[in-house]
């Protein structure tokens, strides 16, 4: 199983699970695209399973990596070691 993060903007994100990470994810009548992943962490205190971030597609690089800051203290696999 693959972590499938979506962040929405802000500090807005959904969590999922899902066999496979493809290119692109329609969620809420939303296209995401994947930005980073999938990747393996490296173990904590249990194992990770690969973790792949997305955000919605009309976000450029720098919008997306705004996101990706903003959600970090909410979402704990954005803080893990790869």
């Amino acid at each position: 199983m693959i972590r499938i993060i979506l962040l929405q903007g802000g500090s807005r994100y959904q969590r999922e699970q899902r066999d496979d990470a493809p290119e692109l994810v329609d969620y809420d009548g939303i296209t995401y695209s994947l930005r980073a992943g999938p990747r393996t962490p490296l173990p904590t205190d249990h194992p990770w399973d690969p973790v792949a971030v997305y955000a919605p597609d009309e976000f450029n690089e720098e919008e997306f990596q705004a996101m990706y800051e903003a959600a970090r203290h909410q979402v704990e696999e954005l803080n893990l070691k790869y």
